[in-house]
């Protein structure tokens, strides 16, 4: 017996498989838009966070007093030390946009030497040796600082 396929049988069978090419192209397409909009989601939360720190912060430097809300330990400079936390929480949230790739690698590599240079040239270094271990910071942001930025 032998069998013949028609034209029509194979225009099907081509249809067919371009239906199921095309829905699994889709499939593909979906899942990478739902991964950048989860990525963006992050991010936008993280950028509101970094927000209302940096206000908390303003307030913070306008008036160290009220720092005692969240932290009662006495600092012989509080406004240095409000301002250096500002500083801290700022390279944690590049860090943190590093980490989700938002940053690229050129401009991860201006913020790497721009910490570098306040800990070496400045004194956050005495500030973070201070307030390191108190934990207010992600681990994950300590390790970064201690391995690549203090040590360097």
């Amino acid at each position: 017996m032998a069998s013949e396929i028609g034209f029509s049988d194979v225009l099907t069978l081509a249809q067919t498989i371009g239906i199921v090419g095309t829905m699994i192209l889709t499939l593909y397409f979906s899942k990478r838009q739902i991964q950048a909009l989860s990525s963006d989601t992050e991010t936008r939360v993280l950028n509101d966070l970094d927000e209302k720190f940096h206000n908390m912060a303003m307030l913070v430097m306008e008036d160290p007093s009220i720092v005692r809300v969240i932290e009662t330990r006495d600092y012989a400079k509080q406004k240095e030390v409000a301002f250096s936390f500002y500083i801290l929480w700022m390279c944690a949230h590049a860090y943190a946009m590093r980490q989700r790739r938002v940053l690229d690698d050129n401009e991860w590599t201006g913020w790497l030497q721009w910490m570098r240079n306040c800990f070496r040239k400045g004194t956050l270094s005495e500030t973070w040796k201070e307030v390191e271990s108190d934990g207010w910071f992600n681990p994950a942001f300590q390790n970064f600082i201690n391995r690549e930025v203090v040590t360097k």
